[in-house]
């Protein structure tokens, strides 16, 4: 049951989107999240390469992101990326199984960004958007 009342806590808080503190960017638009996120873009805006850290599969952090940033189920935008791989287009993201892995791989990668229950957020990470249900 602690579990579970776990679980349901971290969903109701909100998401942050982090990078490595080193990294100069430090405020990102909704849209140009969208467009790191669902790879219009694969650059910062200040032309930096970006590497988006995503959670494998159906994790509830995951889903919880995309129906927040995009206003789509997960299963959605898995059918965008499908299309986009069918069209030859390769996804730039890496993908990680828990949050405590998607940070060790931001902390040590400035050109990474992720997306995080905003109490998992460390000195070695800098906010640059936070996500409201």
């Amino acid at each position: 049951i602690l579990a579970l009342v776990s679980v349901s806590a971290q969903a109701q808080e909100p998401l942050a989107v982090v990078v490595n503190k080193a990294n100069p960017i430090d405020e990102l638009s909704r849209s140009e999240l969208i467009d790191l996120f669902m790879g219009k873009y694969v650059a910062f805006p200040n032309d930096d390469k970006a590497i988006p850290v995503e959670l494998k599969g159906e994790h509830e952090v995951k889903i919880e992101f995309y129906q927040n940033l995009v206003g789509m189920p997960l299963s959605r935008v898995n059918a965008y990326w499908s299309r986009l791989r069918f069209t030859g287009r390769k996804r730039a993201a890496v993908f990680k199984p828990n949050e405590e892995e998607l940070i060790a791989f931001i902390i040590a990668n400035e050109q990474a960004i992720g997306y995080v229950p905003q109490s998992l957020i460390t000195e070695d990470l800098k906010v640059v958007y936070i996500l409201y249900e």
